[in-house]
């Protein structure tokens, strides 16, 4: 009985020292809690606290009677989504564009750090890096400018070279069949540098005794490459690829908006342009909210899906 007394008076001392040695960490890194509290109260002011404009989308929202003064629309706009033929004409272009930007996009910055990685002169990896990440750091809006010149029919490059073995011009910005290729490559050209960062740092991870054994039992760089470097970096790759399926309807606003015109909106028109329109030009501000909300819940559901699927094949995932 003594014994069992000790115990359960030792329990609350536990606890208590617990508390003790967390609260002393958080005093020792008070200033980084202290740079932790910017970010947190940006993200609930711009983040968290414009939820609440949500509800418009279950109204008829009127600018005089506020969003709560606004009456309940029992649906409306949900209804109307899936019989206005242009919210079905952005919906399956986004899903067009985004699915070929999984699948030939997403694999461009690993394919990218696995050469990088077999590159043996530094001063060469070094200006191959920078060059590759230049781009990342331009807006859309700067880069679009270039990529209209590029693509010009009447100064472009692209149209000059094509001219020079006798053939004709391509407006390629202009053409339902070439624009929505100009949007991957181009794509590709602004991301695979920067992209490739994180899958470098995970390469650099890697125990070069892994790479000895390898030699030893014969192993050339390629196949290094494929049973040492490749599955190193698999669950970072898992991982971006559930998080890259959860954005699957962002298409790339700032890219098409900057590039696309009425000539390809067959193609090239996305929800994210779509609610563009249809809020701020349109000032239909209660439908735009409530096409954003169906794109966030539809991403919310391939996160949620994508994750259960891969945990239960393998051990790797979000959470």
């Amino acid at each position: 009985m003594a014994s069992e007394t000790t115990t359960v008076k030792e329990i609350p001392i536990e606890i208590k020292s617990a508390k003790k040695s967390i609260w002393l960490q958080m005093k020792k890194m008070k200033l980084l809690y202290v740079m932790l509290l910017f970010p947190a109260v940006m993200l609930f002011i711009f983040s968290y606290l414009p939820m609440y404009g949500v509800l418009i989308a279950f109204k008829n929202f009127s600018p005089g009677l506020g969003i709560w003064g606004s009456p309940w629309n029992n649906f409306e706009h949900f209804t109307r989504l899936f019989e206005d033929f242009l919210f079905i004409r952005a919906l399956k272009n986004t899903l067009i564009i985004s699915l070929l930007k999984i699948v030939i996009a997403f694999p461009a910055p690993i394919i990218f750090a696995l050469l990088l990685n077999e590159i043996r002169n530094q001063k060469f990896l070094k200006v191959t890096q920078s060059i590759s990440y230049l781009p990342h750091f331009m807006s859309w809006v700067i880069l679009s400018a270039m990529i209209i010149e590029v693509f010009s029919p009447q100064r472009g490059i692209v149209n000059f070279i094509i001219t020079a073995f006798d053939g004709d011009p391509i407006n390629f910005l202009s053409s339902k069949v070439f624009f929505v290729p100009v949007l991957i490559l181009t794509d590709i050209w602004k991301e695979i540098g920067y992209g490739a960062i994180i899958y470098l740092a995970s390469i650099a991870s890697v125990d070069p005794a892994q790479y000895e054994a390898a030699e030893m039992d014969g192993a050339g760089r390629f196949k290094k490459m494929i049973h040492i470097t490749l599955p190193a970096i698999m669950p970072m790759v898992i991982i971006l690829f559930i998080l890259r399926l959860g954005g699957v309807l962002n298409a790339g606003f700032d890219q098409i908006l900057n590039l696309y015109n009425p000539l390809v909106y067959e193609v090239a028109d996305i929800i994210d342009t779509y609610v563009y329109r249809s809020g701020l030009e349109q000032f239909q501000f209660d439908y735009a909210t409530a096409v954003g909300l169906f794109k966030n819940i539809i991403g919310i559901i391939f996160i949620l899906g994508a994750n259960a699927i891969i945990r239960r094949k393998s051990e790797h995932g979000i959470w």
